[in-house]
């Protein structure tokens, strides 16, 4: 009876669990992935990192991908002999933990640590190559004690600030919330009807850096995905146009404000404040004051993205003053209305209805005129309540009548400039990084406040601030920071004047724990600086940094600007962070993202338990382009488990010795390894990882068919085949691959076997088809040398017995020839 091929792999089929124990404590003993700092270490460097995860518990379904894709990289340029470094942290500061803490009546660190060892000893199963000894953790006093140190610099620098600003407030919560925690004007925790405060709190001077992280992106194009560079484009939101100063009526100072369109003035109708600006406040009349404190009131219960939302019903209150348009002096109703946020430009807008449809939605509402002064042919927005935002001719604009916008905007902004009413301007959408938090788990503000010397910074030799032990309810929000409550932490002495004087109770953004953690790996033993210049620039900046689109502007933007910072400061020698990168998608299941709420999570404890790790790593990295969504629903980990056997039973079959030489191989088996390992090597430095897996798994079923009826498993070709397979596996299933590798006759670990070398002869092909078609028309086939040369091409074309015969009688007008693959004969 025979025994086929599939058969025989479920018999050969293997235990993921006894490999997986066997070599987990091998690695563990080894130390492989370790990078050296040694000087007399020339290999080339290569600095690979993972965005660190935030330790919630164990790891899910998305870390599984994120880092798999991440060990990739760092495991093909381990395999082509680099000095990696390959750090792993915890970015561990943040509220989920405190939230917790509440629960369970203790300090939020012990759940913190608790889940972080989880998730470490997960990360050892998972088989990712990092280097342990550089293992970090932004809530260690000894990271935090830096990040105040930076945070001193920056204020130093004049950078840092406080000031006085709006936020989302929840009564019930009595806490901060930002803008994507209020769902439809309630709190997204208790839904408590959100409302505005005014808080002081502490701000990172981003803005000044505006425009040099727009203009610094030129050095990461072609490396960053287009999209994350076009996202952080629109989050800076660059604008040219012009500052324009309006006279207020009964007022002694007039308000400014900034346009894109000042070639359209002279079809403003109305004037807007942002309600909850300063100036709102300062502009109402006593007669609309009652009217405009209830409408205040209102558009505190709603977030910024609900007031920009475009499908939104317009609301406003006329404040009872009038604006003076200064270029025909036409009197304008000031209104405040929440479409105007007062963060942007001035916190004041001119109402140009036909050509701007929040404007034209506004005036609809309230009954304002509408004048059209840019004519392009289409109705009439006064009529159709359709504004005309396109190009065309200013009309109804007296001295910019006929102008095209380039034209109307370069001259409206001369007659601006020359009465001194306005003057051109660059403004930007982006404002300065709110980085106070009111809550406990994260960095001390390292800020004392004396009542003589005011803000003055905690003595560096003093740092870290430490966090006090608080507990349980006492970390509840009760309309201040946790900190607050801390009376015996809070009170202190002033370092300048020694005399009695109070701690900062805010903690900072965790943002600025992410800002700068790159930097601390390659020296985070050292206890006297936050990073080591000469470690730096052996190793920054990092090369491939691999993580989520989601963090495409937060935490990139903000690392890009601490760079930057650190830059002008001398701290660092090089002004964008991470030279490349790589974004992966997301796991989804039927087409939904996972969520507990929705009851669709797949548990990957579960997977693992069920297919084994390198089938969830093979699966992750081989259902599609990195940055593609997976669809747990479409792939099947139980096919890569099946493929994962098959390879291992041809390290199995493997009968030549270690040490045979490949050049007495079968020639056409060789000729496909060769080929396999070009195709592989070029498919991972451009990130199809995908693509490249396909083509291993070509190469193991030539294997298996040279094996059980080519060449046969002694042929030095099938060892040669086997040896790479094994290699290339690595990248994705480290346990099958050191598996094959000891059954191959070698010693651990195949990660460090070293990434084998195209031979050039191998690649060449001993002859290629031509394709003979006569005037267009396929006529024959033609097996010749790749080298063939036209000439020859074209005289062995023309004596082929079909294109012969189907020339009979015709005249040949021009022959193409595209030697060695196409030759095209065209008769007249």
């Amino acid at each position: 009876m025979s025994i086929n091929s599939e058969e025989l792999e479920g018999r050969h089929s293997f235990n993921v669990d006894e490999i997986q124990s066997k070599w987990l404590p091998v690695w563990e003993k080894l130390n492989p992935f370790q990078a050296s700092d040694d000087p007399a270490d020339q290999r080339p460097r290569i600095y690979v990192l993972d965005m660190f995860p935030y330790p919630s518990g164990d790891l899910h379904m998305g870390h599984a991908e994120a880092f798999a894709i991440g060990d990739v990289v760092a495991r093909y340029w381990f395999q082509k002999g680099w000095n990696v470094l390959h750090p792993i942290g915890w970015d561990s500061f943040g509220l989920p933990a405190e939230n917790a803490a509440i629960k369970r009546g203790e300090n939020p660190a012990t759940w913190t640590y608790q889940n972080i060892e989880t998730q470490a000893n997960s990360f050892k199963r998972y088989g990712i190559s990092f280097d342990w000894s550089k293992r970090l953790h932004t809530s260690d006093p000894e990271y935090y004690r830096w990040t105040q140190w930076l945070f001193l610099q920056f204020f130093k620098k004049g950078l840092a600030y406080r000031k006085a600003s709006s936020v989302n407030w929840c009564p019930s919560c009595q806490t901060v919330l930002a803008n994507e925690q209020v769902v439809a004007g309630e709190c997204e925790r208790c839904s408590a009807a959100v409302t505005k405060r005014e808080l002081t709190q502490w701000y990172f001077k981003i803005t000044d850096y505006a425009q040099r992280l727009l203009d610094d992106m030129e050095q990461l194009k072609g490396k960053w995905p287009e999209r994350v560079l076009t996202m952080q484009q629109n989050w800076i939101g660059k604008s040219e146009g012009a500052y324009v100063d309006f006279e207020i009526e009964g007022a002694n100072e007039p308000v400014t404000v900034f346009t894109t369109r000042p070639d359209t003035l002279f079809g403003a109708t109305f004037f807007v404040v942002a309600p909850d600006s300063p100036l709102a406040k300062k502009l109402v009349s006593g007669q609309q004051k009652s009217e405009f404190e209830k409408y205040l009131e209102e558009v505190k219960k709603t977030s910024e993205i609900e007031r920009l939302a475009s499908d939104r019903k317009k609301t406003g209150v006329f404040l009872g003053t009038y604006a003076v348009n200064p270029v025909n002096q036409e009197r304008l109703p000031v209104w405040a209305a929440d479409y105007v946020l007062s963060e942007y430009g001035t916190g004041a807008v001119m109402g140009v209805p036909a050509h701007d449809q929040r404007d034209l939605d506004f005036a609809k509402e309230f009954k304002l005129k509408v004048v059209k002064v840019v004519e392009t042919n289409e109705a009439d927005p006064a009529e159709t309540f359709i504004a005309t935002a396109g190009d065309g001719l200013l009309t109804n604009s007296g001295p910019l009548d006929g102008l095209n916008k380039t034209e109307a905007i370069k001259r409206i902004i001369e007659i601006l400039e020359e009465k001194n009413l306005g003057k051109r301007a660059i403004n930007f959408r982006l404002r300065d990084w709110l980085l106070s938090r009111q809550r406990y788990w994260g960095a001390p503000i390292p800020i004392i406040h004396c009542e003589d010397c005011k803000e003055v910074a905690v003595e560096e030799e003093s740092l870290p601030v430490l966090l006090p032990n608080l507990v349980g309810d006492q970390l509840s929000p009760k309309g201040t920071s946790p900190l607050a409550a801390a009376t015996d932490w809070i009170k202190t002495t002033c370092p300048k004047c020694g005399k009695p004087a109070t701690r900062d109770t805010d903690t900072m953004d965790t943002f600025v724990d992410s800002s700068w953690y790159y930097l601390r790996y390659p020296s985070n033993e050292n206890h006297n600086k936050a990073f080591d210049a000469e470690a730096l620039k052996k190793w920054l900046p990092v090369a491939q940094y691999v993580g989520g689109v989601e963090h495409a502007i937060l935490h990139l933007l903000y690392s890009r600007f601490f760079t930057k910072v650190l830059n002008d400061l001398g701290l660092v020698d090089f002004n964008e962070p991470f030279t490349s990168l790589l974004n992966q998608g997301q796991v989804i299941l039927d087409g939904s993202a996972m969520s507990k709420s929705k009851g669709n999570m797949v548990d990957l404890g579960e997977q693992i338990e069920e297919y084994g790790v390198d089938a969830v790593r093979l699966t992750m990295v081989f259902a599609g382009p990195p940055e593609d969504d997976i669809d747990w629903a479409d792939v099947s980990p139980a096919g890569a488990k099946k493929f994962l056997a098959r390879a291992l039973r041809l390290a199995k079959d493997v009968q030549s010795a270690s040490d045979v030489s490949f050049a007495n191989g079968e020639k056409t088996l060789r000729q496909a390894v060769h080929k396999t390992i070009k195709e592989v090597t070029d498919l991972i430095d451009v990130f199809r990882f995908n693509v490249a897996i396909a083509r291993v798994m070509e190469l193991v079923n030539i294997t298996r068919k040279a094996i059980d009826s080519g060449c046969g498993a002694a042929d030095p070709a099938v060892r040669e085949s086997v040896e790479f397979i094994s290699i290339a596996l690595s990248l994705v299933a480290p346990y099958t691959a050191e598996e094959m590798w000891s059954l191959l006759g070698f010693e651990p670990t195949v990660a460090k076997a070293g990434w084998r070398e195209a031979d050039p002869e191998l690649l060449k092909q001993e002859s290629v088809i031509c394709v003979v078609q006569v005037s267009g028309k396929l006529r024959a086939k033609l097996s010749v040398s790749p080298d063939i040369s036209e000439e020859e091409l074209k005289k062995l074309a023309l004596s082929e017995a079909n294109v012969i015969k189907t020339l009979a009688g015709s005249k040949i007008g021009t022959v193409i020839v595209r030697a060695p693959k196409l030759i095209n004969i065209v008769v007249e």
